[in-house]
């Protein structure tokens, strides 16, 4: 039997038939003389090509892992410094109440599916102790710790533990206490996890099962969206939904009440669509997927389906560029960095495949004025491209971890490294 809110959901969202997603050539053409769209973000107009306006294209990087001594570039005044490596896909990083770092190793193909926690128990910024933690998990990726539990994030579910003494490793049982959707498209199996200031609710970015709904809305339930629910799993409430893939989430430091994440938008509309971006996250706010981007453009593979909710789909704050799989999302609160990077954001871009030249693969920064985007992004942590015309790369960025240190963590995923990176004296 289906729940109030999978009914609530169904009635927001149609069944897309199966033929969908299916433009047709003269229409792709027609579509691609067309004039741009232009949009106001946050940061100022930008103009965004038609569809089809270049041809989509695959172009998946290799990965050829970081030569000795080499490390990624940061702006004049930083040190980029290698704080762990030897990890198997370090997906996610979390730093606990004690600041033990808790690293997820987790991918799509092949996942070691375990929790590793470094500890740095003298505070001197290096730390003495690595164990494995907790094995066992199912493609996690979100941590939390909350009063007497540890928070894991799977593909198919949040599972919570018992957690007192912060132990090195884990030997209580987790329970399930939230049932998750698991795979589809790219499986966007991803599921990131934040706790409000106060702790009384926990948010969980679930991605879309596929590019722009094309297997059935009816699988879409619950997903390309963020849940809240209560600590013990109860209470589950759709907070915001339209995002296609919500990953990193915080919280704006200039109030602590307006929610932030960072969304990968849909494919195979052209290099140039459709830019990836952060935004403030409104309760109950529609973000277009799959039938509209950036506002009310409609999608042409859509063919028109759902103009209510076009008509109500909100414009994302900051565009960060198509497909560069923008993935992790933190704002700087700390006093360490040069002022300008004071409450602004840093994003983790693990960069594109559906380019005909590769883009992402850094980390850009989002300056923050009052509380709201004061310029365009800029890029912080770069060098991770070893040659853009054969889409050779030394790594793939996505999480970034504000350390207590006023320091920032970078998870190298596929290199298999955490970067380090601190304002220079």
């Amino acid at each position: 039997m289906k729940t109030a809110l999978q009914l609530l959901s169904i009635s927001l969202l149609t069944i897309i038939t199966a033929c969908n997603g299916q433009v047709k050539k003269e229409e792709k053409e027609a579509l691609a003389k067309q004039p741009g769209n232009v949009v106001k973000t946050a940061i100022g107009n930008i103009t965004l090509p038609p569809p089809y306006a270049t041809e989509s294209k695959s172009k998946n990087s290799k990965v050829i892992g970081w030569p000795e001594g080499k490390t990624p570039k940061a702006p004049e005044g930083f040190t980029v410094t290698k704080f762990a490596d030897g990890f198997e896909n370090p997906r996610w990083s979390y730093i606990g109440p004690n600041n033990d770092i808790f690293v997820v190793e987790s991918g799509t193909r092949t996942s070691k599916n375990q929790i590793i926690i470094l500890r740095d128990k003298d505070k001197d910024g290096v730390f003495e102790t690595r164990e494995v933690f907790l094995t066992g998990l199912d493609r996690p990726l979100g941590m939390l710790i909350l009063k007497d539990f540890f928070y894991v994030a799977n593909t198919d579910g949040l599972y919570r533990y018992p957690y007192t003494n912060a132990p090195l490793k884990l030997e209580t049982k987790g329970v399930k206490i939230v049932e998750l959707p698991a795979g589809g498209y790219n499986n966007h199996w991803t599921r990131s996890l934040l706790a409000n200031p106060e702790g009384t609710k926990i948010y969980i970015g679930v991605g879309s099962g596929s590019n722009v709904g094309e297997n059935g809305m009816d699988k879409e339930i619950r997903r390309a969206a963020i849940l809240e629910i209560n600590p013990d799993g109860t209470g589950e409430k759709i907070y915001a939904e339209g995002l296609r893939n919500p990953m990193g989430m915080d919280w704006n430091p200039a109030n602590k009440k307006e929610l932030w994440t960072a969304v990968n938008e849909r494919d195979e509309l052209g290099d140039d669509l459709v830019p990836d971006y952060i935004t403030s996250v409104k309760r109950g706010g529609f973000y277009g997927w799959p039938y509209s981007y950036f506002g009310n453009i409609p999608d042409p593979r859509l063919k028109g389906e759902r103009k209510d909710l076009v008509a109500k789909a909100i414009v994302p704050d900051v565009p960060v560029g198509a497909h560069t799989a923008s993935l992790g999302l933190a704002f700087y609160t700390k006093d360490k960095f040069p002022a300008k990077y004071k409450n602004g954001a840093f994003v983790g871009q693990h960069g594109s495949w559906n380019r005909s030249v590769i883009s992402g693969y850094k980390v850009l920064f989002v300056p923050f004025k009052d509380g709201k985007p004061s310029g365009k992004p800029e890029d912080f942590l770069t060098g991770f491209i070893s040659d853009n015309d054969k889409a050779e790369v030394y790594g793939r960025p996505v999480a970034v971890t504000v350390m207590n240190d006023g320091s920032i963590l970078v998870n190298n995923d596929s290199g298999n490294t955490i970067w380090k990176v601190t304002a220079n004296k």
